[in-house]
């Protein structure tokens, strides 16, 4: 499905509604994203997610989830952490990351589905901006949990309104046999300079521990 209309924008974005939906828009937007969205909202997902997943001080290769352009791994990188592999629902977005040439390997997959990813291949995963709304929900953290060795971390923001309207929490609690620690903190998506209807929005900086 569509978004009501071929603009590609935040409004857009979140009101998708599955996998066909999504390519369209985000091939559109790839091209103009780092600058027509991360720039000017001056969104710092990626970098407090990538700072969260620094602090860990985890060795070993990290996939990213939702890799999109590649903001996460770009972060990831100035911080000299890798090895790291991309995967996205989106080529054309995967085309914008493999140009910065900091990924191993991307590939194309769909998170509510089975990965590309054997078991316990990750030693980490990290996400931003992928569970939010019109996009992946809970259901998917079992399969973020599969592709991560035991003892390793996936770090995730997940938008706040998101995880009220799609029950995080039970899911959580229904995959608690696979987590060995689970830590939550708030923080802003956009920066001070952001303006519009969302430029206050917030989101959780979900931090959980493989069993």
């Amino acid at each position: 499905m569509k978004p009501m209309t071929d603009k590609p924008d935040l409004e857009n974005a979140y009101a998708l509604n599955g996998p066909d939906g999504t390519k369209s828009l985000y091939a559109d937007w790839a091209q103009t994203y780092d600058d027509n969205f991360a720039q000017s909202m001056a969104y710092r997902l990626p970098q407090d997610v990538a700072k969260a997943y620094f602090d860990l001080g985890i060795n070993g290769p990290v996939l990213d989830l939702g890799a999109g352009t590649g903001l996460v791994g770009t972060s990831l990188a100035e911080l000299d952490v890798g090895p790291m592999d991309g995967v996205d629902l989106s080529p054309e977005m995967m085309a914008q990351a493999a140009a910065k040439k900091i990924y191993n390997r991307l590939f194309e997959g769909d998170l509510t589905k089975i990965l590309d990813v054997s078991d316990a291949h990750y030693q980490g995963a990290v996400s931003a901006g992928t569970f939010t709304n019109g996009h992946v929900g809970p259901d998917a953290l079992e399969e973020v949990l599969r592709v991560i060795k035991p003892g390793g971390w996936a770090i995730l923001s997940v938008n706040s309104h998101h995880w009220d309207t799609m029950g995080f929490e039970a899911v959580l609690t229904r995959l608690s046999a696979m987590i060995a620690e689970t830590r939550k903190v708030e923080i802003a998506i956009y920066g001070h300079d952001a303006e519009g209807e969302h430029a206050q929005d917030r989101a959780w900086l979900l931090q959980l521990k493989r069993a």
